[in-house]
Parts: structure tokens; sequence; C-alpha cells
């Protein structure tokens, strides 16, 4: 069957991992852009990013803002795999029934 890459099994599994990618990395960006304090670590900061700037919270939100964009690109990225293997499990259904 043309188009078929991945079998049943891998297909649900990347199904349930892109779900999984999606609400995770959703939540993070979400969490990100409102600049929660927990996530402070995660933030890329640097000392020449906070000391010689005359407002350093501003470059602060500006990084928890891009750390949140690129959760948002990276949870895309998953619907876009989850959209794959949801096709691969129609193939894989389609190719069952012609089977039968």
């Amino acid at each position: 069957m043309r188009g078929l890459i991945c079998g049943p099994k891998l297909a649900a599994c990347g199904i349930v991992l892109s779900m999984w990618g999606v609400i995770m990395l959703g939540m993070l960006g979400i969490f990100f852009t409102t600049h929660s304090a927990v996530l402070i670590e995660d933030v890329p900061l640097k000392e020449e990013d906070i000391f010689p700037d005359k407002n350093p919270p501003q470059k602060i939100y500006e990084l928890y803002n891009t750390v949140g964009y690129n959760c948002f690109i990276a949870a895309a990225m998953y619907i876009l795999c989850g959209a794959f293997s949801c096709c691969q499990m129609r193939l894989n259904k389609q190719k069952e029934y012609l089977v039968h």
C-alpha cells in the first residue's frame, strides 16, 4: 500500500506521544509567556543580560517570551507528527480492510 511507513502499533504510539507533547509543551508555553517565577531556572540568563541593562526585568521578560514561543513551535511540530500518525493509522486500517 502506498504511503504506509509504520505499523499500527507504532502509529498508535506516535498519536499518544504527540498528544502528550502538545499538552505538555502547550502548558509550558503558557507558563513561560505569563512569566512564571518557578521556571526562572529554565530561562537562558547570563550576567550581561541583567547588570548592564537599566531595565533588567524587561530583558528577562523577553527571554521568557522567547522560550514560550519556542515551546509553542515545538507543540505545533508535535501536532504535525500526530497528524502523520493518524494518517498512518488510517492507512493501516484500510490495508487491514482490503486484506480481509
